[in-house]
């Protein structure tokens, strides 16, 4: 019996071609058998055609939803394949956890391009549930569901020589499969070693001058807007003219940005400023296909049929997307059924005591992590001792508690969070997801933590004694809930500690990147304060 064919008619806006046509699009058996141009008044109040968004870069993990969950949201904003690196419960759970996220992966038909995780932990420096090496990225990548070697995370390893990362790097080069970087503020000849080494692309240029550099050293770049770190503005003149080397990416997007849009929101901003339409498409749609070799349709005979219908050229706003001939999401609604997922979880709970999160003094001068909202790069600063006791000083205390096993808190101080009471926590704390909190008080600390080990993960506000919770069983970084239901949640807990006074867009993100190692200048890991740029420990008190 022949292929039931199916067809469509409308305006083709086709980057890869570089050109805009009407035409009737047919398929059958999830495959295009054929395009055929038809007059100008065929098309008349008939939609435009193009191909499906890519995200060229994402932690799955960070939306708090499994691959599946995640298919159901993305596809409905036109996004058809993610380029994910599961490095986020890899740290919790290794390569369980990366099989986990290919299982799950394989229930939806949205094109999931899995990594295999470079830098599990990130550093030497932290306490992480697992810990891959050559070996075990070696297995992951001669699995065929696993398309590159992501980000390599430890630059300050490859640029000294490090062996088992040059291996890793080594394995993904010999198989034919691209090398994922992140390097952010590398420049001159430490960029260039970094580069040599087979390094690809990076997502975590943070100004025009530094994405130049690194595209003339060969690199291509990651254009992000995620919740924590948003560099759109400062790099879409890139557009300009290196689109053929751009790609857009989310890196990390949590649930409630999730429901409010992903890359179709980058490219009616791109347009919307000017940017030229099908340039911009390419970055949105081709480039990611082509650097990776993903399985996604181009609009071309032969290709599968994957596309968008879209009401405009102006806010892509997308009634249909189609998925190998099969609709995924229509008008709004995700026509993806869900999914029961299991809950693999590693945790060692306690209860922590609250004199266990006080500081003993050594000094007069107090090193701080200073932080700016939309970065997730911080600044090395520094206050008195006697500041701490004025309260119009934006001070706070944090803490990184281990979740893998029994150990005393590590403590520190950042600046700039803006709660004027109580206390936030999550065990959404990259990259390997121990219990970060920040407080005015110990005693709210303490609530905050203990609720999270009660609870075996999550995110959690505490304002004196109330308590509100987001459960997180999977892992501690995901729900089972529907993405709808997590997004609301996640927004209540928001405006629950912007209303204690903190004045970020995403205090949660940003609060989660406070232990990531790997991004300058200060972090703080469950070991202790972490200077970034000279890669080692460095004391809380002192004379700097």
């Amino acid at each position: 019996m022949m292929p039931a064919m199916r067809s469509i008619v409308g305006t083709i806006v086709d980057p890869l071609a570089d050109r805009i046509f009407p035409a009737r699009l047919t398929w059958a058996d999830g495959r295009i058998v054929s395009i055929e141009s038809v007059g100008e008044a065929e098309v008349v109040g008939k939609p435009f055609l193009m191909p499906g968004f890519v995200d060229a870069h994402v932690h799955v993990e960070s939306s708090m939803v499994p691959p599946v969950e995640f298919a159901r949201i993305a596809s409905l904003h036109g996004t058809i394949a993610a380029v994910s690196d599961p490095h986020e419960i890899a740290n919790v759970l290794g390569i369980g956890g990366v099989d986990f996220m290919l299982r799950e992966a394989a229930e939806t038909p949205f094109r999931f391009c899995f990594g295999a995780p470079s830098c599990v932990p990130a550093t030497g420096f932290e306490t992480s549930g697992a810990a891959l090496g050559p070996v075990e990225v070696g297995e992951l990548l001669q699995r065929p569901d696993i398309g590159y070697l992501a980000e390599v995370m430890n630059y300050p390893g490859v640029i000294s020589g490090d062996a088992d990362l040059a291996e890793k790097i080594r394995l993904a080069k010999h198989l034919g499969k691209p090398v994922d970087g992140h390097c952010p503020g590398l420049r001159g000849v430490d960029l260039a070693t970094y580069v040599a080494a087979g390094i690809s692309t990076d997502h975590e240029c943070s100004t025009l001058d530094e994405a130049i550099e690194k595209l003339e050293r060969g690199m291509k770049i990651l254009i992000r807007q995620g919740s924590a770190a948003r560099n759109f503005d400062a790099l879409v003149p890139l557009l300009s003219e290196h689109s053929a080397m751009s790609m857009f990416c989310s890196d990390d997007k949590h649930p409630d940005a999730l429901v409010a849009g992903h890359i179709d929101l980058l490219v009616a901003r791109a347009v919307g400023a000017g940017c030229d339409l099908l340039s911009t498409l390419r970055v949105a749609c081709v480039n990611p296909v082509l650097h990776y070799g993903l399985p996604c349709g181009l609009l071309r005979v032969g290709d599968p049929a994957d596309f968008l219908v879209v009401e405009d050229l102006k806010s892509f706003s997308v009634r249909e997307t189609w998925i190998a001939g099969q609709r995924v999401a229509r008008d709004g609604e995700s026509l993806l059924p869900r999914y029961p997922s299991r809950h693999p979880n590693q945790f060692c709970p306690r209860h922590v005591r609250e004199e266990e999160f006080r500081i003993q003094q050594s000094g007069r001068m107090i090193r701080v992590i200073e932080v700016d909202d939309g970065e997730i790069v911080t600044r090395a600063g520094q206050v008195s001792m006697e500041a701490l006791s004025d309260p119009e000083v934006d001070v706070l205390k944090l803490c990184v508690v281990n979740r893998y096993r029994e150990a005393r808190p590590a403590m520190a101080f950042v600046a700039n969070i803006g709660l004027r009471r109580g206390a936030i926590a999550s065990t959404v704390a990259h990259d390997c997801h121990n219990i970060v909190a920040v407080g005015r008080t110990d005693a709210e600390i303490s609530r905050a933590v203990n609720a999270l080990m009660e609870s075996r993960g999550g995110c959690v506000v505490v304002d004196g004694d109330r308590i509100e919770l987001l459960p997180l069983p999977i892992a501690g970084l995901m729900s089972s809930a529907p993405v709808q239901a997590v997004a609301e949640s996640y927004a209540r807990l928001t405006q629950a500690a912007r209303g204690m006074g903190s004045s970020l867009e995403a205090p949660f993100m940003t609060l989660s990147f406070l232990a990531l190692l790997v991004i300058p200048e200060l972090k703080l890991s469950d070991r202790g304060l972490f200077d970034g740029r000279v890669f080692q420990f460095v004391p809380v008190f002192g004379e700097f």
